[in-house]
């Protein structure tokens, strides 16, 4: 068979909105890089009868190592720029309701180049361990000049607080989330002098005592999402840092796509939590440097009511450093 018509079994999933290629790690995709920038690309990418919207926040390459007790899967992110993830808090949700599946395993261990994580599913609710939230400038990264933490201070048309939680986040507090072109104020951010590795924007606004709604940029997408898990946790690390709440206090963060659960324990150590759904299985063309072009059926376009957003995922290994590895960036 020639590359032109090979062909790879793929599953689609999202988490509050936020989705996924799931390609088996064993299956030979010469080129990841090229593979993601086809198949999410949300004008031609991949696309199925149920649903209008095409492509995907990313690809997500999946192992699972039964040996292990519980067990363990090895996720590999490709953003659609062709960039390599460290840690997506929802892409590692949807990788453990993929394993479910394949397994029947409730509990597990998800390894990401920004460690590994724990998750336990209950139904189609997952929750994951997201580490802690690192503020420190070396691991958020800031610029190499900066020796103190960057805590609500103006960068760009917003006051930010910047953390690390498995990606680089800056966090904006605002009054009203809706008044913001997103679109328009985040990529000055994104790129500032200040993030040499570049950083996701992620806006919250409180509505009420433990409630916030949100909206992310994300880098490595280069656009708005309907959810972000890491920033999820970035806004309620954020949220206790300055005061607005309380650690060991269960808070939501309603983005677009749904809500998800976020707790900052005293220790630091955080959680989230939400619901994966299962959307579909394809077929997708293996891309090589011969095949630039995605062969997944043809359908209408998205409609409209997609707001623009496209859904998680976040960032790059050559970006950023982890809290708990400095040498793993995204």
């Amino acid at each position: 068979m020639s590359d032109e018509s090979a062909l790879v079994t793929a599953v689609k999933y999202h988490g509050t909105g936020n989705d996924f290629i799931i390609v088996d790690d064993t299956k030979e995709i010469p080129n990841r890089r090229a593979f993601a920038k086809v198949h999410c690309s949300r004008d031609t990418g991949v696309c199925h009868e149920t649903t209008d919207r095409r492509g995907a926040d990313g690809v997500l390459f999946l192992a699972i190592k039964q040996q292990h007790t519980p067990i363990q899967v090895v996720m590999t992110l490709i953003q659609p720029d062709g960039s390599t993830a460290a840690m997506c808090g929802n892409g590692a949700r949807v990788a453990a309701a993929w394993a479910a599946e394949q397994t029947g395993a409730t509990e597990m261990m998800i390894e990401t180049p920004a460690g590994t994580r724990h998750a336990t599913l209950s139904g189609d609710t997952i929750t994951i361990e997201m580490g802690t939230p690192v503020f420190t400038p070396r691991c958020v990264p800031l610029t190499t000049d900066r020796d103190t933490a960057l805590i609500d201070e103006q960068i760009g048309s917003l006051s930010i607080t910047a953390v690390n939680t498995g990606v680089p986040h800056a966090v904006g507090m605002v009054d009203d989330i809706d008044s913001i072109s997103l679109n328009d104020i985040a990529p000055p951010i994104r790129h500032a002098d200040m993030f040499p590795a570049g950083v996701n924007v992620t806006l919250a606004e409180l509505t009420g005592a433990t409630q916030f709604r949100q909206r992310t940029y994300e880098r490595g997408v280069e656009d708005e999402t309907r959810s972000c898990g890491t920033g999820a946790v970035a806004i309620a690390a954020v949220a206790c840092r300055i005061g607005i709440i309380d650690t060991d206090t269960p808070i939501t963060v309603r983005p677009p796509g749904g809500a998800l659960r976020v707790t900052v324990a005293s220790d630091q150590s955080t959680t989230l939590t939400g619901s994966v759904e299962r959307e579909f299985q394809t077929e997708l063309t293996v891309i090589t440097e011969s095949s630039p072009r995605s062969t997944a059926p043809t359908m209408p376009q998205a409609k409209s009511s997609d707001s623009g957003l496209s859904s998680e995922h976040n960032n790059t290994i050559e970006s950023s450093p982890s809290p708990s590895q400095d040498d793993v960036t995204r």
